[in-house]
């Protein structure tokens, strides 16, 4: 019996546990696909913004990143426009976590789809069989009433309401496994996201200390400086040599 057979037998929740398993794979792919180092977190694009940080560039550093459509762009852009306004510490990493939250969010949504279908899955095939242990035992007996009861139809009864089981345990156990590496890769790229977005905290902050200290020191410069003539001293309207 080949697994077109198979899958007949195995009764309408066959179909449901098919489409589960489309819709499992189909996210995989699109989760594979978004889920990229160099989509999400461009090592060169973070090196280069450092760069511009530590020179206190921050205009241009803030102009790459809105140019940018990373994650990690948009995260280090809020934290730039935050220094920008002259915001504190706090207010930047605050600003840096709410927008890296939101993507840590987006990063993960999809992801959890493929796990739901992991577990849906055996369900589906459970109450598949369920059902049709239901059926067969009501076959069993309308038989027994009628006195043709026979182990034979029994036990085909039951092999075939365990069809549905076997094919969940199928779509699941594979898709469990693409759910943790989808998982686990997601995992990955928040953390070292994490770690560059606080790099880029501690950055400004050193920034900021900076550019408090320069203005300090330009204000101490003016206010030493000594005060420019008003004007030369007025001639007066008499001369003292004249006749």
């Amino acid at each position: 019996m080949d697994v077109k057979e198979l899958f007949g037998q195995g009764g309408p929740l066959m179909w449901a546990i098919l489409g589960s398993s489309i819709i499992g794979v189909a996210f995989f792919i699109e989760r594979l696909w978004s889920l990229q180092r160099a989509r999400l977190l461009p090592r060169a694009f973070v090196d280069r913004i450092r760069g511009l940080v530590v020179k206190r560039k921050t205009s241009e550093a803030l102009l790459l990143c809105e140019e940018n459509r990373s994650s990690i762009a948009l995260i280090m852009a809020a934290g730039l426009r935050a220094y920008g306004l002259g915001r504190g510490r706090d207010v930047v990493k605050e600003s840096v976590e709410e927008v890296g939250e939101r993507e840590v969010a987006r990063m993960g949504r999809n992801v959890e789809i493929v796990g739901t279908v992991a577990a849906v899955s055996p369900l589906l095939g459970l109450l598949g069989t369920v059902v049709g242990m239901i059926q067969v035992f009501k076959k069993f007996v309308d038989a027994y009433k009628q006195g043709m009861v026979g182990p034979d139809a029994f036990a085909e009864g039951i092999w075939q309401a365990l069809i549905t089981t076997a094919y969940g345990l199928v779509v699941a156990i594979p898709m469990l496994v693409l759910y943790k590496f989808l998982q686990g890769r997601n995992e990955r790229i928040v953390i070292d996201m994490e770690e560059d977005a606080m790099g880029l905290v501690d950055l400004l902050d050193d920034a900021a200390l900076h550019r408090d200290a320069d203005a300090a020191r330009s204000a101490k410069d003016r206010d030493e400086a000594p005060a420019k003539p008003s004007g030369t001293k007025a001639k007066s309207g008499v001369d003292e040599d004249a006749p």
